[in-house]
């Protein structure tokens, strides 16, 4: 196998040569280690490689299997960590230049410690955003670019991690998601981006545990690499309340286990807060409903109208910003990012009534979409309304541009199948679809009931079978 085709096997095929002996963990993460110092100047997907520690923890990963030793489902698997989360030894910039000089973190995070357990071989911290604010991935670093258009995004705010599973730079990277900020880069980037179950996963550093909207999952080229690593990450934790009585991971639907999925029904949506959707977004979402309805699926559109609550999703995710960065205004204003300083302006003129309203909202959006779910197993729709943007896309103030026409900020127009998930806690899968006229991934949003992510992940590997994507590597890997 060459260096090349190595970089492209899925982890699952990666850990069973591990275990048989025929791949080295050493070797394995040192022909990634090489691609890495290849590929990070030119898309910039990497805040941190580090190379000493990893290089232990391979040799350590190696030692096990040579002695016997039992090994975990991920075991000397390479994997990245986007630089929100700690990671023990490296600094947590968050993306912003305030933290530029932190030191080493004491401890990992819970999420890389679980990471670890399962034998995986922590190499690297990925880009993000200042705080993962936006749905592009730029900051003090610099910017970091999509493989498969070095002019375009591979969006945000895990724009780092999948820029990097996309170029081969490990099979695995753990994403954070707070407004679509997995599943959108997975759409920009031709992967698999999951967002669990509210509470399937802990998230530890949430400042408003409550009232939580943040979810941490993985980036992969495989359905089977997401699922082993969502397998890997759930399970409670004595610091997020969700998790502690939170949602069990239901077992496979039955009707979901063989080929014939004729009990199945699919509510299909076209819109949400968007006023258009591209012609090729759209027309490839088509297609992977028809790759289902091939095996028996019913699938209906829901023309119902839904407050997607635009509006308030704003109000909830822009006031929390201009109060938790406030206390930065004064030392650091001037090294802030543009669009944090924008959506803490805006943030700062909503009233208290209007966040109560939109805490209000939330719960409204939360009761009609478990309503549908009433009629549905499944929400189907778009993940973006179009490929990926240019690099130089002014998040907070650049109207989105569809077929020509205008859609208004990158929520509005861009992304706004994603944050209504976050809000109301239902599992949410990002799939590759295709490609767009421009040569670009376009993806498909599998929305499922509270703890059913196995049955979303048993959805995308049917559609994976049915339309293979991930033997396409992007032109810059």
């Amino acid at each position: 196998m060459t260096d090349t085709d190595l970089l492209f096997t899925p982890a699952v095929q990666a850990a069973a040569l591990i275990r048989r002996k025929k791949l080295s963990p050493v070797e394995y993460l040192d022909a990634v280690l090489k691609a890495a110092e290849r590929a990070n100047p030119r898309i910039n997907c990497f805040r941190e490689v580090m190379v000493d520690r990893a290089r232990r923890d391979a040799k350590k990963a190696e030692e096990a299997v040579t002695r016997g030793e039992r090994l975990g489902p991920l075991h000397g698997i390479p994997i990245s960590v986007k630089d929100l989360v700690d990671v023990e030894g490296a600094p947590t910039r968050h993306g912003s230049a305030i933290f530029e000089g932190n030191g080493p973190a004491a401890a990992d995070d819970l999420l890389v410690q679980r990471l670890r357990a399962a034998g995986a071989v922590i190499f690297a911290k990925a880009t993000t955003p200042e705080f993962g604010v936006k749905g592009l991935t730029d900051g003090p670093f610099g910017v970091t670019r999509n493989p498969w258009n070095l002019e375009r995004t591979p969006g945000g705010s895990s724009g780092g991690g999948a820029a990097a599973v996309a170029a081969g730079l490990g099979p695995l990277s753990l994403g954070t998601d707070g407004a679509g900020s997995v599943r959108g880069p997975a759409s920009c980037s031709g992967l698999v981006g999951l967002k669990p179950t509210l509470g399937a996963v802990p998230y530890d550093t949430t400042r408003d545990a409550y009232g939580n909207n943040i979810y941490a999952g993985p980036l992969a080229r495989s359905v089977t690499d997401a699922a082993i690593m969502h397998s890997v990450l759930v399970g409670p934790s004595d610091k997020d309340p969700w998790t502690l009585s939170g949602p069990s991971q239901k077992p496979l639907s039955p009707k979901l286990a063989g080929s014939d999925l004729a009990g199945v029904r699919i509510g299909y949506i076209e819109r949400t807060a968007n006023p258009r959707v591209a012609a090729d977004v759209r027309d490839n979402t088509r297609a992977s409903l028809a790759a289902w309805e091939a095996m028996g699926v019913e699938i209906e559109e829901v023309t119902e109208k839904i407050d997607w609550i635009e509006y308030e999703g704003r109000v909830l995710y822009q006031a929390n910003f201009a109060v938790f960065c406030a206390q930065y205004l004064p030392k650091w204003q001037n090294q802030m990012d543009p669009v944090t300083l924008a959506f803490m302006e805006r943030g700062a003129k909503f009233t208290l009534a209007d966040f109560r309203n939109a805490q209000f909202a939330r719960t409204a959006l939360f009761r009609k979409i478990q309503s549908l779910f009433d009629r549905y197993d499944f929400l189907v729709m778009p993940t973006n309304a179009r490929t990926a943007l240019d690099v130089t896309h002014d998040a907070a103030n650049d109207e989105v541009m569809i077929d020509g026409v205008k859609c208004g900020i990158t929520r509005q127009g861009w992304t706004s199948y994603q944050y209504p998930f976050n809000l109301t806690g239902h599992p949410a899968c990002a799939y590759p679809s295709g490609f767009g006229t421009d040569g670009l991934p376009t993806s498909v949003q599998v929305v499922g009931k509270w703890g059913a992510e196995t049955d979303v992940l048993r959805m995308g590997a049917l559609l994976e079978g049915a339309r293979p994507w991930a033997q396409h590597r992007p032109p810059a890997a």
